[in-house]
């Protein structure tokens, strides 16, 4: 049975701020209806605030992860992973496979660390993070999806050379995610239920960790988009899966095509449940966030919000971890009809 000791976190906590920062907790407002029902995302959410039974029930706070030095919360288990290596290791160099923000994460603690840095990013990664990778100096090798997800579930590529990090399937990088769940509950003690996107489950896993050592009565959801969502699949068939419908989407940082194996064993233990959501609700909920907060999130990160705006979290005060914010600025126009 794997698991991450929350002393193991504690530990990443005493050494993450190195490179990441504290982000804060916010309210988000939101017009339920006296049943603590929630509002259809595709109607205007301004509408019709006047009554305060709207807000009796549920309370949604945004972790606003977005605001770390990469704008994801990468950075907080790429350093924790990357600073306990050996000398012999960071002489080597450091090498991963992301999307983009794991990718901005291990580039970001290279640097920092003094080693160089190579990555695989997957082909539709955006502009926003390709550009903020070769910013911090890594060395770009383009890939398919298929050939990155290949790398993903067998821990290493022949066209790569250095020391692997692995995204999200390493106990170090997931211990140093999870300092942001010892962040929550620092902040909101009395939450009730924690929603984040899930890509691999590194994020889910880390701060699960925490709540569940700690606030065990705390709800934890995962998020996912309906063109990918191989946890969904994977809890109600009882083992990992692979989710044969998927489709590539705006959400470009969360939603694989499967649970791996090796992750079960964490996700199936902490995860209460994982809610899927249509694209065209987590396009209203970036947009709804960026309306009432000013907050940019991207795909994966309004994949959380829209879970938390749903209803389907349960009653109570609610945290979304907005994951990141990278995203280019005019497909986030037209993602939420703001062109």
């Amino acid at each position: 049975m794997r698991q991450i000791p929350i002393e193991a976190i504690v530990e990443a906590a005493r050494h993450v701020y190195q490179a990441a920062v504290r982000t804060p907790l916010i309210r988000l407002d939101l017009p339920f209806d006296a049943a603590g029902a929630a509002p259809d995302l595709s109607t205007d959410l301004s509408a019709d605030l006047s009554t305060e039974a709207r807000f009796a029930k549920v309370e949604v706070y945004l972790k606003l992860e977005s605001l770390q030095p990469i704008g994801s919360f990468k950075i907080r288990g790429a350093w924790n992973a990357v600073r306990q290596l050996s000398p012999s290791q960071l002489r080597e160099g450091v090498w991963t496979v992301s999307a983009g923000n794991a990718a901005q994460g291990v580039a970001f603690a290279a640097r920092r660390a003094g080693t160089r840095c190579s990555v695989m990013v997957i082909e539709t990664a955006p502009d926003t993070k390709l550009r903020a990778i070769e910013t911090l100096g890594a060395t770009i090798v383009r890939a398919s999806y298929d050939e990155c997800w290949k790398t993903v579930e067998s821990h290493g590529s022949p066209r790569m050379r250095g020391h692997f990090i692995h995204p999200f399937d390493d106990d170090r990088f997931i211990a140093g995610n999870g300092t942001a769940g010892l962040e929550i509950l620092e902040d909101l003690p009395d939450v009730d239920a924690v929603v984040a996107a899930l890509g691999g489950g590194g994020l889910l896993a880390g701060v699960g960790t925490v709540l569940r050592a700690r606030a065990p009565g705390v709800r934890i959801y995962a998020a996912e988009p309906e063109t990918a969502a191989p946890l969904k699949l994977s809890l109600t068939k009882g083992e990992a899966c692979r989710f044969d419908a998927w489709q590539p989407s705006f959400v470009d940082g969360a939603g694989g095509k499967s649970v791996l194996p090796t992750m079960w064993p964490l996700l199936k233990e902490i995860i209460t449940d994982s809610i899927v959501m249509p694209l065209d609700e987590i396009a209203a909920a970036m947009r709804h966030a960026a309306d009432r907060v000013h907050v940019i999130a991207e795909g994966a990160a309004g994949t959380a919000i829209a879970a938390a705006l749903s209803g389907r979290c349960g009653q109570g005060k609610i945290v979304a971890v907005v994951s990141g914010g990278n995203i280019d600025l005019s497909k986030f126009a037209h993602v939420v009809g703001a062109a």
